[in-house]
């Protein structure tokens, strides 16, 4: 059993957001899980997990998710599923950070990882227009 406490997080800065791994010193482990804060930027591209779903909740704030060309909103307690191979991102609303916890059932996110060049910030700009 492991059992990480909030202050043992170490977040990491990524473009957009930052990241933390709570059990990434774990022997073998079969799954991998994120906490990961959201910023909007001007640029969020979406990315592809090839390997495996992609289940996050959201425990705060308020956005959209796109995945594959879909936008929906989405808030606290809300529980997304993206299926393998669909490309997605996470847009929060002007001035939100968005907590997320995803969860992967695969051992190793960085093997499992692949960016495209879609900008999801510019699709979900051109939906709040409308």
């Amino acid at each position: 059993m492991s059992v990480i406490r909030r202050a043992q997080l170490e977040f990491v800065a990524l473009p957009g957001r930052d990241a933390a791994d709570p059990f990434r010193d774990t022997e073998a482990p079969a799954s991998s899980v994120r906490i990961v804060d959201v910023r909007r930027t001007a640029e969020r591209t979406a990315h592809i997990h090839p390997d495996s779903e992609e289940i996050f909740h959201v425990v705060s704030g308020t956005g959209n998710v796109w995945i594959d060309g879909t936008i929906e909103p989405i808030g606290p307690g809300d529980t997304i599923r993206i299926p393998p191979g669909a490309a997605h991102g996470t847009v929060p609303d002007s001035g939100v950070t968005m907590r997320l916890v995803c969860f992967f059932p695969h051992p190793n996110l960085a093997t499992n990882h692949e960016p495209t060049q879609i900008n999801v910030t510019d699709e979900v700009s051109a939906l709040e227009e409308t």
